[in-house]
This record gives structure tokens, C-alpha cells and sequence, in this order.
């Protein structure tokens, strides 16, 4: 059977249920029964045991922090204070009185992880046949950044919740003609727009895309109708955060900040950067990142473009009230060219990074239907590839996560939590750059010890217990070895400390790649025996000099 013939059958679903015999609807019972629940059940349990077992990050220490508010309208200000719209540090606010356990403040990003995978499951059934949709089933619920995204407290996972159920919705209202179907299309839309901005990426995308799928529009006139409602009530939602917040956030610097960081290779720069070698690069790096692995990444990329050109070659009909293949090329492959022209325009991210997490379900789509065009004489051969390409991936990734597994155990953070409870005695001051202070404001003192709201000061002290602790502004994001000294002194002098005085170092979160500089200049600052803890937590004890600096 050639690949193109095994395409057509797959877009068809009646020609699945026309065959008729008994093995085929033996075959057709397991894909659309027990098995994808099997997957679904393996998927949630590959998430929850790092998210019981993992310490949190900086950024999950951040937004459990702007949650933590005691009034709504306060926690709602604070949320403004992050990149993103306030919807998930409102469901935080409420989800807290639940518990404050890293596995509970993980458990919406875990919820809408695996329920997002089973909702994409049923929409791309409704459309293809039960073997594509399980395969796309299979990646989202193994693909190594699926299953980071799910166990961290980000807005990824709810912003990727809203746009499956917008997908599958969309495609009920239109085979059914429900008005109640799109009027969810469109609440949905809505949660999307308050989870990411991002989502105004998919907004367009579903604009586009519902535009050709609603025609004849008299036809559907009050389908229509509601649509177009809900596309008003998106693009004010989406106006009101643009002007209220974004444009607050572009005034402080933040994005700007942000673009020429850690980003910077996923912005186009004229000048720098070639147009195609630009596109090709970072679609490139995208499913790399999807995947964690750069050969995997690379034949995943070549799944997706089959895809998209068996489904773009015939304009076929995909059931009876179905897209025909050519919008369904649309709608999978659109995602894409817009999150590169805006790449190219400077003005959102392109690239391999979890901000380009809302291609996802548009990527496992297309390689989905690549994938199952792929025909063997060996039934077998198609699960033991990707069973061996997903295990390849997130045993051995590459690049691997920002702190590796052998360094995230929280036992390792309860264990510098509890030597530096031991080692500092009653009235010790304790400094930390930025991230450092959302975790130990977490761990150690039960409460923030880190600055908020504006007008920023260089250095906050806070009462932690027993101790004081003296955090730096958010711009001191990490300490750095040629820094230190003159940050150590500064914060001396904002606060009188004497010389002499004992200061402990605590040094946590993302900071592998300043730690070997950092631990070499520790001696000069008269801490000749740091305690490790892993690769990601430092403490040191040093001594403020003569001159209020380090000594």
C-alpha cells in the first residue's frame, strides 16, 4: 500500500467502519476504548511523580507568591506585576486554602495537562481515523516538554487546556450545528486570551480558520451569529489587557529586558540574522525543544511537513460534515507562519523555548497524520519506533532541563533548609539575589521575603524567624562573582550593617551556569567551605569587611 493511499484512508472514518470485518472492528474497539485510557493514565503518572518529587523553581516560587495575597483585588494587582494575564495566579489565590504542598500548587498545571491531551485526543478523532488521533494521543502525553509544562505551576498547560477544548468545541458546533458548542468555543477562547498572550496567536489562527469552515454562512446564520459575538467579546478582552497591562509592561522594560536575554535567539535581528536561515533555524529548535532531542526534533519536523503535504495535495472531505484536508493543512500549519512573521517583526518569540509552547498541539497534529502514513508489513514496527524515539528522548535529553533530575529532588532543599536552620545562629542575616529569595520566602520563612510591587529599592530586609533577610531587587535575578563584592557592600551600607558581620549566602534555582565562578570567588569573601546541595543550591557564611564590604 503506498503512503498516499494510506493517507486518504486515514482522513475517512467511514471507510474504517465500511470494512467490516471482525478483526478490523476488534482493532477500531481497543484504539477507540481501553488502550488511549491506558495512555492517558501512563501520561498523568509520568507528570505527578516529579511533581511530588521535585523542589520548585524560581518561577513557580514567583507565582505561588503573587497568589498568596490575603484579598483578591491586592493578588489581582500583583498579577499584573508578571508577563502574563491574571488567570492562573487567580485560580492559585483560591486553590491555596486546598493546600500549600508543592504537589497541590501543581495540581491545576497537572489537571489541565492531562485533561488537554485527552481533549486533542478526541478532537483529531472526530476528524481522522482512531489510529492517527492515538498517536497524537501518545506524543502529548510523553513528549518530554508536555510533561515539564504539566507538573510546574506556569500558564502553559491552562492556556494549551483552553485551546483543545476551543478546537474540539469549534468542530462539534459546526458538525452539529449547536449554538451551545460555540458559545463554549468562545468561553473557552476567552480563558485562552486571560491564560498566555501567546493565545492571540491561536486566536487569529481560529479567526482564519472558521472563517472557510462556516461557509455557507446563511446556512449557519445563527451559528454565525454567536460566532461572531464571541469574536468580539475576545478581541475586547484581549484590548483591555493589551492596554492596561502590556502596555505597562512595555513601558517598564520588561519585554524589551527579556528580548535582549535569554531570548535573544529567538527574536530576528536585521542585521544578524538571514530571513530563511532565521525560519528553517528556529522551527528547527521548536520541535527539537518539543521533544528534547535534536535527531528526534529533526524527523519529528520532517513527520510534520508529510503531514501537512499529504493533507494539502487533495481537497477531500473529512467525513461528512468535516474540514476538508486543504483547512485542516490550514489550520495545523497557519500556527506556525505566525508565530514566524511575528517572530521576524520582533515582537514575539520564534523558537525553541516553552514561550512557543502554543504550537504544540498543532505540531503533534501535523506529525500525527505524517506518521500514520508511514506503512510497514510489521504492525509492530510503528509502536516499537515511537516508543523507543519517546523513551530516547526523556532518558537522555538533550539539551537536558535547566536542573536536572539528580539536583531537583526536594529532599535536597529540605536538607540546606535544615543545615541552615542548624548553622546560622539566632539574629543571622541571610542574602540571596532574587530567585534565591522566592525560594527561601517559600521553604525557609513561610512568607515573601522578596519585592513586588513598584517603587523598586536595590535591596529589601525582611523578618524570616529567627533571622533577617536581606533580598535583592528583581533586576538581581542571580548574583554573579564579579558582582558580589560590590552587591555585599551595598547592601551593608543601605542597612548599617557593621563589619564584621556574619552574612549567610544562599545561593538556589537556576544557577549552574554562574556557580563554578561563583564558588571560586567564595574563598576571598571568607567562606573557604561551602555546603553543596546538588548542583543548583549553595550556602556559604561570609564576613563583611572593614569598609562594610566583603572581606
Amino acid at each position: 500500500m503506498t503512503s498516499s493511499s494510506n493517507s486518504a484512508r486515514a482522513l475517512d472514518p467511514q471507510e474504517h467502519t465500511a470494512r467490516g470485518p471482525d478483526a478490523t472492528a476488534g482493532r477500531a474497539d481497543l484504539l477507540s476504548g481501553k488502550l488511549p485510557l491506558v495512555v492517558l493514565a501512563a501520561g498523568f503518572l509520568a507528570r505527578v511523580i516529579p511533581a511530588w518529587r521535585y523542589f520548585l523553581n524560581p518561577d513557580e516560587a514567583l507565582h505561588n507568591l503573587l497568589a498568596s495575597h490575603s484579598s483578591l483585588g491586592v493578588t489581582y494587582r500583583a498579577a499584573l506585576t508578571n508577563a502574563h494575564p491574571p488567570l492562573l495566579i487567580l485560580v492559585l489565590h483560591y486553590w491555596r486554602w486546598l493546600g500549600q504542598s508543592e504537589l497541590m500548587l501543581r495540581m491545576p498545571s497537572l489537571l489541565a495537562g492531562t485533561a488537554c491531551c485527552w481533549i486533542a485526543y478526541r478532537w483529531l478523532k472526530r476528524m481522522m481515523d482512531p489510529s492517527t488521533a492515538l498517536i497524537a494521543l501518545v506524543l502529548l502525553a510523553f513528549s518530554p516538554a508536555m510533561i515539564e509544562l504539566s507538573y510546574e505551576i506556569r500558564q502553559y498547560t491552562l492556556l494549551l487546556f483552553f485551546m483543545a477544548a476551543s478546537l474540539y468545541l469549534s468542530e462539534v458546533a459546526i458538525e452539529k450545528n449547536s449554538i451551545a458548542a460555540m458559545a463554549g468555543f468562545s468561553v473557552s477562547l476567552c480563558g485562552a486570551l486571560l491564560s498566555h498572550y501567546s493565545s492571540l496567536l491561536f486566536g487569529f489562527t481560529m479567526g482564519v480558520y472558521l472563517l472557510f469552515r462556516l461557509r455557507p454562512y446563511r446556512e449557519r446564520a445563527a451559528l454565525c451569529a454567536v460566532w461572531m459575538t464571541g469574536q468580539i467579546s475576545a478581541v475586547a478582552l484581549a484590548g483591555f489587557f493589551l492596554i492596561t497591562h502590556v502596555a505597562r509592561l512595555r513601558q517598564s522594560g520588561m519585554p524589551q529586558g527579556i528580548a535582549e536575554t535569554w531570548l535573544r535567539k529567538s527574536i530576528f535581528h536585521p542585521g544578524e540574522n538571514h530571513v530563511a536561515s532565521f525560519v528553517a533555524v528556529q522551527t528547527l529548535r521548536f520541535f527539537t525543544y518539543l521533544f528534547s532531542h535534536g535527531v528526534v526534533g529533526t524527523l519529528a519536523l520532517l513527520a510534520f511537513l508529510s503531514g501537512l503535504v499529504i493533507l494539502g495535495r487533495k481537497k477531500v472531505r473529512i467525513g461528512r460534515a468535516g474540514p476538508t484536508s486543504r483547512e485542516l493543512a490550514l489550520l495545523l500549519g497557519l500556527p506556525f507562519l505566525t508565530n514566524c512573521a511575528v517572530g521576524l517583526a520582533g515582537l514575539y518569540p520564534y523558537g525553541g523555548t516553552r514561550h512557543n509552547a502554543v504550537l504544540a498541539l498543532f505540531a503533534v497534529g501535523g506529525i500525527s497524520v505524517g506518521v500514520a502514513a508511514w506503512t510497514s508489513s510489521r504492525k509492530w514496527i510503528k509502536p516499537l519506533v515511537l516508543m523507543i524515539a519517546l523513551s530516547l528522548c526523556n532518558l537522555f535529553p538533550a539539551p537536558p532541563p535547566q536542573i536536572r533530575a539528580r539536583n531537583h529532588p526536594k529532599a535536597l532543599m529540605r536538607s540546606a533548609v535544615g543545615t541552615l536552620r542548624l548553622s546560622a545562629p539566632v539574629g543571622s542575616v541571610l542574602f540571596a539575589d532574587y530567585q534565591s529569595g522566592l525560594l527561601l520566602g517559600y521553604y525557609l520563612c513561610g512568607h515573601g521575603v522578596v519585592q513586588e510591587f513598584p517603587p523598586l529599592q536595590r535591596f529589601l530586609k525582611t523578618d524570616c524567624g529567627p533571622y533577617t533577610v536581606i533580598t535583592a531587587q528583581p533586576q538581581e535575578w542571580k548574583f554573579y562573582a564579579e558582582d558580589l563584592p560590590a552587591q555585599l557592600t551595598a547592601a551593608a551600607a543601605q542597612y548599617g550593617l557593621a563589619p564584621g558581620t556574619k552574612v549567610w549566602l544562599f545561593d538556589a534555582g537556576w544557577i549552574t551556569d554562574s556557580a563554578p565562578a561563583l564558588k571560586c570567588a567564595l574563598p576571598g569573601l571568607g567562606c573557604s567551605e561551602p555546603h553543596n546541595f546538588g548542583e543548583n543550591i549553595l550556602i556559604c557564611e561570609l564576613n563583611l569587611g572593614g569598609n562594610g564590604g566583603a572581606r
